[in-house]
């Protein structure tokens, strides 16, 4: 009925996105722009995980030899904020770091009440990717901003709709009915009137892409770190790190 249906469904690593996938997302959001028989996208994740973030030993394997191709992250983040068409998420249990971000970017969102949000970026090393350092503020303010972002605290999904990053709590089990209902409603408007109303809620990209750009640079830079590589090889060993060690300037 007019809406595409996006699923992640990598479950064995809590759907942790690859470059693979990355690149799967970019040409499916494509695909569904392109299609004058879609009008919404919807996104979903799993029962009890809807994305885990980034893959960490991917980003180990590059932090280390340089052996992960960033260009699919990269243009997956730029894709966000130029994606036609509306965009839905259903969100059932834990969203971190990209898995939050992405969610700034859709036009509606709905979470189960188990449903919690994390942003970890700090605690990798790394810095908010995805314009979330320009959007989240925006969204909620520098303080809560700085929570969530910086010192990393999980937000429940109460939390989450307090700040206004989620619509609606749903019910696990009605929770994907409730999404694919609004973007129904959405693919009943009229296509263009939708379109343009859209993007005058949206505004110019401009700003955004701008600032998903200083991110990547900064995030880049931030990949092959002394404190990133120890937070990786910590995550991986499933310790807590040690930035102790490390040299003063790193």
């Amino acid at each position: 009925d007019g809406v595409q249906i996006i699923r992640i469904n990598r479950p064995q690593k809590k759907n942790a996105l690859t470059s693979v996938m990355y690149r799967e997302l970019i040409s499916a959001f494509d695909d569904g722009d392109a299609d004058p028989t879609v009008s919404a996208h919807v996104v979903f994740g799993l029962k009890g995980v809807f994305c885990a973030g980034n893959d960490i030993g991917e980003f180990l394997s590059f932090a280390q030899n340089g052996g992960m191709p960033l260009e699919a992250i990269l243009a997956f983040l730029g894709k966000l904020p130029v994606i036609e068409k509306p965009v839905v998420a259903g969100v059932d249990g834990i969203a971190v770091g990209v898995g939050v971000t992405m969610l700034r970017h859709f036009d509606l969102v709905y979470a189960s009440p188990e449903s919690f949000f994390s942003t970890p970026f700090l605690d990798l090393g790394l810095v908010p990717e995805a314009a979330s350092s320009l959007l989240m503020p925006r969204l909620m303010g520098h303080q809560r901003a700085f929570e969530l972002l910086v010192l990393g605290e999980p937000f429940s999904a109460d939390r989450a709709r307090e700040c206004g990053l989620i619509n609606e709590i749903e019910p696990s089990s009605g929770l994907e009915e409730r999404a694919l209902s609004a973007a129904n409603r959405l693919a009943r408007k009229p296509p263009e009137a939708l379109r343009l109303a859209r993007r005058l809620l949206l505004g110019d990209p401009k700003n955004v892409l701008d600032r998903i750009k200083l991110e990547a640079d900064l995030f880049r830079e931030r990949l092959t770190s002394p404190e990133a590589i120890e937070a990786f090889q910590a995550f991986v060993e499933k310790r807590e790190p040690d930035f102790s060690k490390l040299t003063k300037g790193d």
